[in-house]
């Protein structure tokens, strides 16, 4: 299949629709990095994202979300946590915070390492909001990069091997943030942050108490 490249203005959403269910692989903006993905229901597609990235299957892809109404459909959330989730989500998304919870059975394991957690997010970019939405609210994605390289933060930066490696691509300039995510694990007793990116620890602490 022959690369297609859109701008951000002129994406044709049932062609990416067409091809993400069809086992193909997206590279798209969000609002921290540029990301690639692949539809939750394509083992294939999921498959192919590991491949392009030259990356083990023991790394996690997380699930960016266009709606927090996605987060039930894949993730359990426990109720002495549901306040908490509550206070993370009202405050910082749409935004660079993933929250790792306890995942569904309907996750792929391959998709989540085999574990048990998954990790979600809604970026505060209304282009990758519209993107996952078309293609059904849930956007299986890790960075847009070949493991242990650069990690893009626009479409100029992007590893034109990594894009051999892609059915589609959009265009969409600069991320607004440049920098990854914060992770927190809201599956411990006491959450735990596993990555400090965009938001930091002190900032989350003074929302949910000491961490």
């Amino acid at each position: 299949m022959k690369r297609i490249v859109f701008k951000e203005d002129n994406i044709d959403f049932e062609v990416l629709k067409n091809i993400l269910k069809n086992d193909g692989i997206i590279i798209y903006p969000t609002d921290t990095v540029y990301g690639v993905g692949a539809s939750i229901d394509s083992l294939k597609g999921i498959e192919k994202i590991y491949v392009a990235k030259e990356r083990n299957f023991k790394s996690p892809l997380i699930a960016l979300l266009s709606k927090a109404e996605y987060i039930e459909k894949i993730a359990v959330i426990d109720n002495d946590k549901r306040i908490i989730l509550e206070k993370l989500t009202k405050e910082f998304w749409p935004g660079a915070l993933t929250i790792i919870l306890n995942k569904k059975n309907n996750v792929p394991d391959i998709m989540v390492s085999g574990g048990k957690t998954v990790g979600v997010r809604i970026p505060a970019l209304k282009l990758a909001q519209d993107i996952i939405d078309k293609v059904g609210g849930i956007l299986p994605t890790t960075s847009a990069n070949i493991s242990g390289e650069i990690t893009p933060r626009s479409y100029d930066e992007l590893d034109n091997k990594f894009k051999e490696r892609v059915d589609i691509i959009i265009d969409g300039g600069e991320s607004p943030l440049g920098i990854e995510s914060t992770i927190i694990d809201l599956t411990k007793e006491v959450p735990i942050i596993l990555r400090e990116g965009a938001i930091k620890k002190e900032t989350i602490e003074k929302l949910i108490g000491k961490i």
